[in-house]
């Protein structure tokens, strides 16, 4: 049933209709996603560099759009960031993104959370341009880690939901400001 529900979900982001989406770069969000019930707006748009290089486009959606990270960190709402690769990321760097974004935002994170951070790295897989990797939080499910439009799993959690988040959004986003700035859309 949970993935049903998920697969719906993800597949109703795919069908969204990008024409009048937010642009970054060559990638196009669409400007609302449906997520079970609830609808979700994009907020803002980032984008991930490396050195001189395009990592990733991402959007994140909400359903209360906000600039305020802490704001957005403290709702038990459903919420969704969803990465479009631009160039072959290996899995290991993703990983170790994922658990060094932990530590940095997320200093005093007990055994259970770095526990389920463990299984999202332990999700992750190479990605190559053109594909998507998304997270869908929905408070009645936990975190769908969704790579290349497949469900990989769900992991429970606002506490988990919060922390990757915050791997963003936080205090220090690996991603760097500018891009924290752009998916709080405040540019």
């Amino acid at each position: 049933m949970i993935r049903k529900y998920i697969f719906i979900c993800f597949f109703t982001l795919c069908l969204a209709s990008p024409a009048s989406g937010g642009r970054i770069g060559d990638v196009t969000l669409p400007d609302q996603i449906t997520l079970g019930e609830s609808t979700l707006s994009l907020n803002g748009l980032g984008m991930r560099t490396f050195t001189f290089f395009d990592v990733y486009a991402a959007g994140l959606y909400l359903a209360s759009p906000s600039t305020d990270a802490g704001e957005i960190l403290a709702a038990d709402a459903p919420r969704a960031m969803t990465m479009h690769f631009l160039r072959k990321v290996e899995a290991e760097k993703i990983s170790g993104a994922w658990l060094e974004g932990l530590a940095a935002n997320t200093p005093d994170a007990d055994a259970s959370l770095k526990e389920r951070f463990a299984t999202l790295a332990g999700m992750m897989e190479t990605m190559d341009k053109g594909e998507t990797l998304d997270c869908l939080y929905d408070p009645a499910q936990g975190t769908s880690v969704v790579v290349r439009g497949q469900v990989k799993g769900v992991i429970a959690g606002k506490d988990f939901s919060d922390a990757l988040l915050a791997c963003w959004i936080g205090p220090k986003p690996g991603p760097g400001e500018k891009f924290k700035a752009g998916v709080l859309g405040v540019r």
